[in-house]
């Protein structure tokens, strides 16, 4: 059977929650100011669906070589996974507040880590509450939850995924270099970080010399992603063309895996910088570029 693509709409998702299949969803409602919004979950949340923390279980622990948000353990990724009760073939429907946050992190990781059917909800809680979809405040017991130890595999209600990392393209810092000289890299930021003017986050401001900017606001709307023509275009006027290798990065590579999401919509393959500017940075004999041209 061929995949689906990479995105549900809420009547779509609707309908899969109503029938016999029904896939796992996962909230993973996330803003870089604040961070996972577990609080905005408890006031309100899809049917069923269990809170994944960003910073928690779809990261490693900062700090070092690895960025602001490393790619997790794959064990600690596992576990996490199986709590939430992610199994090895189920479906898995990620979603997060409708604007760039933690869904399409969900979707790359889990498809990184080798699970075959994993989707996104376009425009997020957003688009659900649009279509008049019903939220609950009621938090399901998380299958496989037991507090200080491995999920139970006796539980039958507990993940049974199983984590081997290798199924996406990933870039690490010298991958993106090659990269930017030799292909097409495209950072996610807003303009005013890639040139350099400013920098709230990491310590150095600029952007990967040779990369490209397409900042992730020019492809999202308030319906959701923009439709896979407007990213083909947006991807061709930064120099994409059938064939180019690509890669995508931004500040820690939260944002940048919506981008790599965006461009498969759009038939584009796209690998992840994963520790993205902030693990660029953390090598002061790496180069820096500011100005508005790669």
């Amino acid at each position: 059977m061929v995949p689906p693509g990479p995105l549900v709409t809420a009547p779509q998702l609707a309908a899969e929650l109503a029938g016999p299949d029904a896939p796992t969803l996962l909230d993973c409602r996330w803003t870089l100011a604040g961070g996972a919004d577990r609080a905005a979950y408890d006031e309100g949340h899809l049917p069923g669906a269990v809170f994944v923390d960003l910073d928690r279980d779809l990261s490693g622990p900062p700090g070092g070589q690895g960025g602001r948000h490393p790619l997790p353990d794959p064990a600690a990724f596992q576990a996490a996974m199986r709590r939430a009760g992610v199994g090895a073939t189920r479906a898995v429907v990620a979603y997060d507040q409708g604007e760039p946050g933690g869904a399409a992190r969900a979707w790359w990781l889990l498809g990184w880590f080798g699970h075959p059917d994993v989707r996104v909800l376009d425009g997020g809680l957003r688009a659900w509450v649009a279509a008049g979809l019903p939220l609950v405040t009621e938090v399901p017991d998380a299958p496989g939850d037991h507090p200080g130890g491995p999920p139970d595999p006796s539980d039958p209600d507990a993940g049974d995924f199983r984590a081997r990392p290798g199924g996406r393209a990933l870039l690490d810092a010298a991958g993106a270099a090659r990269l930017a000289a030799a292909g097409v890299l495209l950072d996610t930021r807003a303009p005013a970080r890639y040139q350099g003017l400013e920098e709230p986050v990491d310590p150095v401001a600029g952007h990967v010399p040779g990369a490209r900017n397409l900042p992730l606001a020019d492809l999202v709307g308030a319906h959701g992603l923009a439709p896979p023509d407007a990213v083909r275009r947006a991807a061709e006027a930064h120099g994409v063309r059938a064939g180019s290798p690509v890669g995508a990065y931004c500040g820690s590579g939260v944002v940048a895996a919506h981008l790599v999401l965006a461009l498969e919509t759009a038939g584009i393959p796209a690998a992840l910088y994963a520790g993205s500017w902030s693990d660029w940075v953390t090598d002061p004999s790496r180069p820096v570029a500011t100005g508005p041209t790669p």
